[in-house]
């Protein structure tokens, strides 16, 4: 039997030696890579912030640097390329592949966006910046920014562009950075009471059971999309080994869902009081902010006020550590958040274990939302009666054909009616209102004669619907339910992870079924039902509610 060495000799003249096959690395990347890292440490958790870095300053993830940096954190090859090629915001260039262009303008196709004229600016864009020019033109799932619908993101800045003419205006001017919001920074924050609940805490004038029982008392839910009680959550890990973790997701991905960036570009000290205050709780001693890379201008605000409290000595121990996603919308899932915070791809865990138990780092871990953790201040602070009292108010994105869009604060079990007409300012003049998502596009497709449903947790079960993270998005008369549905079932299927058949091959069947002239009902029943029970997460459990909510309230629009 033949074998094949791993060694050849080199079939050039010269000296006789062995060259070892595969790639090799390169002294210049090496050197590149070492001067970009720096000091930091080589950690196997930090390989996506380190991607992060390369990516910034080459503007793409050369096969050469890819390969120093694998050599640099001794890891794999195939670790570093995996990870690489699993997130959007990453450009790897392989050898003899052509460098992206120095700028990337993304236009998001997110339902919102769509409605508002996102197809047009992309196809008068794509025409501008052609063959030749240094700017490239690519589609973006949703960014985040649907109150200003249609966006357009021209390197790191995010801004409302309602034509070609300013995309190009700021593209040519070199306009690309993210713009620092006005926001109520540390010493605003302590001057309006900021801080004292949390100094209360960790100097020992607040008792972590008493603390937990008024969140408990309160009705306090995660408001990221699930609803769990926050209190029973934090139970769960009472008696668990130490040491513990908290991880915060701030992957607000849900198409037409803004509130979180909402929250961290006006009261940012809000968020991080309410997160040391839990970290305290449950007696953590880190806690990971996982915030998605569409918004980097809040990544900018954290990085300045985590500093700041951190050089006060403010933290009372507790270690922070925000860390930056790359463009994938699972990572909204926690299970896929806590492998992304490790440095992996972003694949959702089979579950048992659960993260209470085992969960960042293996260690035992609350997960929380960024609301959630906005009104645990106020809770502990003013009591659980004043939270009930207040109609257990959290903030509704509310986006689409309505005159006022943005992120509203509104009591629990707010109908889309009174958001549209006593929030909104009413439907845009000359659009009657015909349908409405509650939930973003997993939460189901409602028609207007349910909008008189109280957007509640639970609320909407009998219709086969949920509010989720509370992303409202309004459609009228002139919004077509079958481009909806495709709009919302593209976007599964361009984020699925691909890791579980029913959901990777499911969402391009759906597709293709509903992409059809008259929608066969069995088939697409069968179908959801299989995604449904076979799926390992969320995003392949729920990607069929927009269709079947269509067939059941729309099936004059679409069979």
């Amino acid at each position: 039997m033949s074998t094949t060495t791993t060694l050849e000799r080199p079939r050039h003249g010269g000296r006789s030696s062995f060259h070892p096959k595969g790639r090799q690395v390169e002294d210049k990347a090496v050197y590149e890579v070492r001067e970009l890292l720096g000091d930091r440490p080589r950690r196997r958790d930090l390989l996506i912030e380190y991607l992060h870095l390369i990516q910034d300053f080459y503007k793409q993830l050369s096969a050469a640097h890819l390969a120093a940096l694998a050599s640099e954190m001794k890891l794999a090859m195939t670790e570093v390329y995996e990870v690489a090629t699993f997130y959007h915001h990453f450009d790897v260039v392989r050898e003899g592949e052509t460098a992206p262009p120095a700028l990337t303008i993304r236009v998001c196709d997110g339902i919102t966006c769509e409605m508002m004229g996102a197809p047009s600016l992309l196809e008068e864009l794509m025409a501008r910046y052609g063959a030749g020019t240094d700017v490239r033109v690519v589609h973006a799932p949703c960014v985040g920014a649907c109150d200003r619908a249609p966006v357009a993101v021209v390197g790191q800045r995010q801004v409302h562009y309602a034509n070609t003419a300013r995309v190009a205006d700021a593209a040519d001017a070199g306009n690309t950075s993210a713009d620092l919001p006005d926001y109520i920074d540390l010493d605003a924050s302590r001057a309006e009471g900021g801080y004292v609940v949390w100094n209360a805490c960790r100097n020992g004038e607040r008792d972590r059971d008493d603390v937990i029982n008024a969140v408990d008392q309160s009705g306090l839910r995660g408001l990221g999309g699930a609803g769990f009680p926050t209190a029973r959550k934090w139970g769960f890990l009472k008696g668990a080994p130490k040491p513990r973790l908290i991880a915060i997701n701030a992957d607000e991905g849900e198409p037409g869902t803004f509130k979180d960036r909402y929250c961290f570009e006006t009261d940012p000290h809000r968020v991080l009081e309410g997160i040391l205050i839990a970290a305290w709780a449950v007696e953590a001693e880190a806690a990971y902010i996982y915030l998605r890379d569409e918004y980097p201008q809040c990544r900018n605000l954290l990085l300045k006020e985590i500093a700041r409290l951190e050089s006060e000595d403010m933290t009372g121990g507790i270690s922070l550590h925000l860390r930056r996603g790359a463009g994938a919308y699972i990572c909204g899932e926690e299970s896929a958040m806590l492998e992304s915070i490790e440095g992996k791809r972003g694949l959702p865990r089979n579950r048992p274990p659960f993260p209470a138990q085992e969960g960042l780092f293996k260690r035992p871990t609350l997960i929380n939302n960024v609301e959630t953790m906005f009104w645990l201040r106020d809770i502990v602070a003013n009591g659980p009666d004043w939270y009930q009292d207040q109609g257990r108010p959290h903030f509704y994105s509310v986006s689409g054909r309505i005159k006022e869009p943005g992120v509203k604060l509104a009591p629990a079990g707010v109908t889309v009616r009174e958001l549209i007409e006593d929030y909104c300012g009413g439907m845009q003049d000359g659009h009657s209102f015909k349908a409405y998502l509650p939930g973003g596009a997993s939460g189901g497709l409602l028609p207007a004669d349910k909008g008189d449903a109280p957007l509640d947790f639970g609320a909407l079960d009998e219709y086969g619907c949920f509010i989720g993270s509370s992303a409202v998005v309004v459609f009228s008369e002139q919004d077509d339910v079958r481009a909806i549905c495709r709009n919302l079932i593209h976007f599964f299927e361009y984020e699925s992870c691909g890791q579980c058949t029913p959901c990777r091959v499911g969402c391009e069947k759906m597709l293709k079924l509903i992409n059809a002239p008259n929608w066969d009902e069995n088939l697409i029943s069968e179908l959801s039902a299989a995604m449904r029970d076979a799926s390992i997460c969320g995003l392949g459990q729920a990607a069929p509610n927009p269709v079947e909510s269509a067939l059941r309230f729309f099936a004059e629009d679409v069979k």
